[in-house]
């Protein structure tokens, strides 16, 4: 944000508002000042000090600031507000129109110098394209908002930083997600910037990318970081979003009661917010944990309601990865027709660059139908494809599962040598969990 304008651009404002309001350079200038003084300040030939600027901005009527940038009184609060207006829009489902308001908001705050509002503007066009799925144009908003930071405070900085560390993740960018992640967790907790907000935001962002690469350990840590930091937060909507991120850890840990908790404190409090793509996605996790416990019938109807929620948003990559859950739980209630037909409709939606593990999960299960119909031929093409696509993503928590379904396929059709190179492939992902992929753990928050 500039601070004041140059000397002759003031000048010419004073002269001009001097005009428009039929005053003299004396009755300008009285009692504090001489008609030469506000003459040479015209001519932009002296920078006027803030004392004098408040004098004659009284004199005229306008605020300070109206004299010194040219910015309209109360115009940041108007644009904050609007923002906020943004901000729900998004939150009810409506990316597009919440899109179209965060740019004209962004071109207004650009006109006037607003650093900070054009970072907001910014975030909130970054979690549009993030919504409809385009996430080269997400990484590109938060990139310009960290840039637009870049003289704040690490803390101020972190809702950038974790959009792009998001935006690499559904990419299938896992380990460049997990750096992005960790090195800002350390930066914050070695300097001693404990925010709560910043914390819990990074922690809960972790989970998931931790998780599909086998961390378990970091991600149970990482879920316990969160849901100790959550008391001392202020933003609600953050503190759903950590609940629903660490039910999946507290289920990996078998903890079912927990991790069902955790979601209904998520729903409720996103019921509250009116989020209706976040209370989608807290259906789909709810649906996820009941798969996991072998309540099928549960499982599908909370997915169900949460592809049904994410269509009428049109939040297609999320809605893509709720199909693929769901479709596992109709496999699995042997409705595997529809199954099918489901990931078949949504694979054009997934791909390396956009949700590769649960573009790999699709081919996976497409795999195992193909299987159960005895086209083997098909299936040993849809497990070749979903390990090229892991591997890539360094999802070594889903490789050593596919490498064991293609191995036990190669070995029934009598490649029994290939069988053992996928068999070794899968011992190899086995060996360290989360340990081989990942280096130092980030410096921890002083709980």
């Amino acid at each position: 944000m500039r601070e004041r304008d140059d000397p002759e651009v003031i000048g010419r404002r004073v002269q001009q508002l001097r005009t428009e309001r039929g005053l003299t350079q004396r009755q300008l200038a009285e009692p504090a000042y001489t008609p030469a003084y506000i003459s040479t300040l015209e001519a932009g030939r002296a920078r006027a000090s803030d004392e004098a600027l408040r004098h004659i901005a009284g004199r005229l009527g306008v605020a300070y600031e109206e004299l010194a940038v040219g910015r309209p009184a109360h115009l940041a609060t108007g644009l904050r507000l609007r923002l906020t207006e943004a901000q729900r829009a998004l939150a009810d489902g409506r990316a597009e129109e919440a899109a179209a308001q965060y740019a004209a908001l962004l071109t207004e705050a650009e006109g006037h110098g607003l650093a900070h509002e054009q970072a907001t503007a910014l975030l909130g066009l970054g979690d549009c394209s993030l919504e409809t799925g385009d996430l080269g144009l997400a990484r590109d908003h938060f990139e310009r908002a960290e840039a637009r930071l870049a003289g704040e405070s690490l803390p101020s900085r972190v809702p950038a930083l974790r959009g792009r560390a998001v935006s690499h993740y559904l990419a299938g960018e896992l380990r460049y997600a997990v750096y992005l992640l960790e090195s800002t967790l350390d930066e914050l907790n070695r300097g001693g910037l404990h925010d709560p907000d910043a914390l819990l935001l990074l922690y809960a962002s972790a989970i998931g990318p931790y998780m599909d690469m086998g961390a378990h350990a970091r991600a149970a840590q990482a879920a316990e970081f969160a849901l100790a930091l959550a008391p001392q937060a202020e933003d609600p909507a953050l503190i759903a979003r950590m609940h629903r991120s660490v039910a999946r850890t507290l289920l990996a840990e078998g903890r079912v009661a927990e991790a069902d908790a955790s979601l209904a404190k998520a729903a409720e409090l996103y019921r509250q917010l009116r989020l209706r793509t976040e209370l989608a996605n807290c259906h789909w996790m709810r649906g996820y944990v009941c798969a996991q416990d072998g309540e099928l019938e549960r499982a599908e109807s909370e997915l169900r309601l949460a592809l049904d929620m994410l269509s009428e948003t049109r939040a297609a990559l999320y809605r893509s990865q709720a199909a693929v859950e769901l479709a596992d739980v109709l496999h699995r209630r042997e409705k595997s027709a529809e199954a099918a037909e489901l990931l078949n409709g949504v694979l054009g939606d997934l791909s390396s660059e956009r949700g590769a593990v649960h573009a790999a999960a699709a081919h996976r299960l497409l795999g195992i139908i193909a299987e159960d119909a005895r086209d083997t031929e098909a299936a040993e093409e849809h497990y070749v494809r979903a390990l090229s696509l892991l591997e890539r993503a360094g999802a070594a928590g889903d490789l050593a599962d596919l490498c064991r379904l293609l191995g036990d396929l190669l070995r029934r059709t009598g490649r029994v040598e290939a069988a053992l190179d996928a068999y070794r492939t899968g011992l190899g992902h086995r060996t360290a969990p989360g340990t081989t992929t990942l280096g130092p753990a980030p410096a921890q928050p002083p709980l």
